[in-house]
């Protein structure tokens, strides 16, 4: 920060002489533009979260600037030390438009050894820049025990490595051997309730997790409709996240697979059956001839498929208490209800919307409409209902909105009672009730003429609301039968109107048609420029080391690629159709093994261990070659 400063500050420094009257404004100028610059300061902790006790890892300290005066970092408490720090330093620099940016950062890596199981935090790092002393976060390791298993089942790491060749290495999702069985404790799933026994319509969740000591790279599967059961599926779009748990006396990766929000419909003993789950779960041929390999006829790589089945689940559903209340509406959880109405003024035969707001969490989509009471002399209408509600781990969260459309007949006042909601709480294990706001509403004599209501009995006002309706009064309007519209100059006009309508029609769907003709070579076009943009996207990822989303990226851009380019619906997309379609547009071979070899690559190095940096950067150059290659022959 010093190198950026200093020769402002000489700049100053001159104007201050040069112009003397200035000096204390052009002084101000310069506080303000060195405050910025010192407050950019950030120093970024990167560690693991999860450890297993006796492995060797690294805690790095990324500066953002290289003006470091000082730098130090506090004791490592249940950490042993091994080496550290070493120092590296990085710049970059770009011009874009004739902007010039430049950037500089440096970074202090201690190796250091997981002492004994427990959490421990990695120090603070404080580092004093311009005259400034900036402060880093200190994040939480967990440290695992070792894995029971560890040197049985040890198996080949990522790289190379050897079983055993590191001691007191836990069990890791390890790269199997062809034809190597995979038993039920290096892949399974486990299942939890957040309840056992609940109350008819109390929701429940249950987590399916993946433990895995081998290489998953995909799995299908999930919870069929049951009967007795209201489902739903928490977060049906989540990106699963390979932590490491100890379970079991053994270190496996973990992540959550699916989770359900489950409303019983029925009381009694349920059971929610196995599930069936199918993985694909990559193991290494070592026996593959190299040469076959270059050839395109074999690969060290095979995918084989597991299955893995879900345990059961038993729920103890108890019924709701008797005796129910009549206006009970069916919901079970926590609600309020509230309303607003308008007008309270109006016409007779004017419209008037009371609406009515239920919030809470539970059983929502699955309760009834609020019921009115309505004046005799109000014709109405049923609700309009908005679901505003998402789904959490308490069930279903939000508001439901209901709109009820109600038209007086006559002049008067008229009392709208207040609306009564009750639920039962299965927390306080009784019913509740929630009222909403009683309104009054004043109707004035409609257009017309109408009869005061003040003058009818309430039988006859409830035979005119559900019989007959009132007849309208006033000057009548009459039309000559002589007027004829058969041939007169409206009907002409109207008719060339609707002719040249017509033809503009014609026109717009005619210069429709040619455009979507043309869709595919325009989709073909742009599938260079949009992987490109991924790419640039996966980049900064990489640059961020955030391993999952980057690999996620390359992914889209590899299969966007070729979906763009070929015309392949994505519902469509598979390594045999791509190879298919690009040998039939004569793509040699070698380039179409690399192709999908690099999809292979991408997808093996999301759930497997190794050193992140370079196997992206790796990963990168091969989807980054690949991908001109391709567009040079397509």
């Amino acid at each position: 920060m010093c190198s950026l400063q200093s020769p402002l500050q000489r700049y100053m420094h001159r104007s201050l002489r040069a112009q003397g009257g200035r000096a204390s404004l052009l002084l101000l100028l310069l506080l303000f533009l060195s405050v910025p610059l010192s407050a950019q300061v950030r120093i970024n902790v990167q560690a693991p979260s999860e450890v297993v006790e006796g492995d060797r890892f690294r805690i790095s300290y990324v500066v953002n600037t290289s003006d470091i005066d000082d730098f130090q970092v506090g004791e490592f408490e249940g950490i042993d030390l091994l080496y550290g720090p070493a120092r590296s330093q990085s710049s970059s620099f770009s011009m874009v438009n004739g902007k010039t940016t430049s950037s500089s950062s440096v970074t202090f890596t201690y190796t250091v050894s997981a002492a004994k199981a427990g959490s421990v935090h990695v120090p603070m790092a404080k580092v004093v820049s311009g005259g400034n002393t900036y402060k880093s976060a200190s994040p939480t390791i967990t440290i695992l025990p070792g894995g029971s298993h560890s040197h049985a089942q040890g198996g080949a790491q990522q790289g190379g490595g050897q079983p055993g060749a590191h001691s007191g290495v836990p069990d890791r999702v390890r790269t199997q051997e062809v034809g190597e069985r995979i038993t039920n404790k290096d892949l399974f799933i486990a299942v939890t309730a957040s309840k056992k026994r609940v109350f008819e319509q109390e929701a429940i969740l249950l987590t399916y997790k993946l433990y895995t000591l081998v290489n998953v790279t995909e799995m299908t599967g999930g919870i069929p409709e049951l009967d007795g059961f209201h489902i739903q599926e928490l977060n049906p779009n989540r990106q699963p996240e390979l932590k490491l748990e100890h379970f079991n006396g053994r270190n496996y990766n973990a992540c959550i697979w699916k989770q359900y929000v489950v409303f019983p419909q029925m009381t009694g003993r349920l059971s929610i059956p196995e599930i069936k789950f199918v993985a694909n779960v990559v193991q290494v041929n070592r026996s593959a001839d190299p040469f076959d390999i270059f050839f395109g006829g074999g690969s060290t790589r095979l995918e084989v498929k597991k299955t893995v089945m879900a345990p059961a689940v038993v729920l103890d559903v108890d019924a709701l208490p008797t005796p129910r209340p009549t206006n009970f509406s069916g919901a079970v959880g926590k609600f309020s209800i509230a309303s607003t109405m308008t007008p309270l003024a109006l016409n007779a035969n004017d419209a008037t919307t009371l609406r009515l707001t239920v919030t809470g969490t539970g059983n929502m989509k699955l309760i009834k409409a609020p019921t009115v009471e309505w004046p005799k002399d109000f014709e109405h209408y049923d609700p309009k209902v908005e679901d505003k509600t998402r789904i959490g781990a308490s069930g279903s969260t939000g508001q439901m909105i209901y709109d009820y459309i109600a038209v007086p007949r006559h002049q008067g006042k008229f009392d709208v009672p207040a609306v009564e909601f009750c639920y039962f709480d299965p927390d306080a294990r009784a019913y509740k009730t929630a009222k909403a706001e009683p309104y009054t509403v004043d109707v004035a004599k409609g257009k017309g003429g109408g009869t005061s209501s003040s003058n009818l009995t309430k039988e006859e006002v409830e035979l005119l609301n559900s019989d007959i309706r009132y007849i309208k009064t006033g000057q009548a309007q009459y039309q000559s039968t002589d007027t004829r519209f058969m041939g007169s100059r409206r009907y002409w006009a109207m008719y060339a109107v609707a002719l040249v309508a017509f033809l503009v029609l014609v026109a717009v769907f005619r210069r429709y048609a040619v455009s979507s003709a043309d869709l595919v070579r325009q989709r073909g076009r742009g599938a260079n420029k949009a992987a490109t943009r991924r790419l640039k996207t996966a980049r900064k990822l990489m640059a961020q080391n955030d391993a999952t989303a980057f690999y996620e990226e390359t992914m889209k851009a590899l299969w966007g690629y070729v979906g763009d380019k070929l015309n392949i619906a994505v519902s469509e997309l598979s390594k045999d159709n791509v190879r298919e379609r690009l040998d039939a547009r004569g793509v040699p071979a070698e380039l179409i093994d690399q192709f999908l070899r690099t999809l292979d690559d991408c997808e093996f190095a999301r759930f497997a261990p190794g050193d992140p940096a370079v196997t992206m950067d790796k990963i990168y150059a091969s989807a980054e070659q690949v991908i001109g290659n391709l567009n040079d022959k397509l």
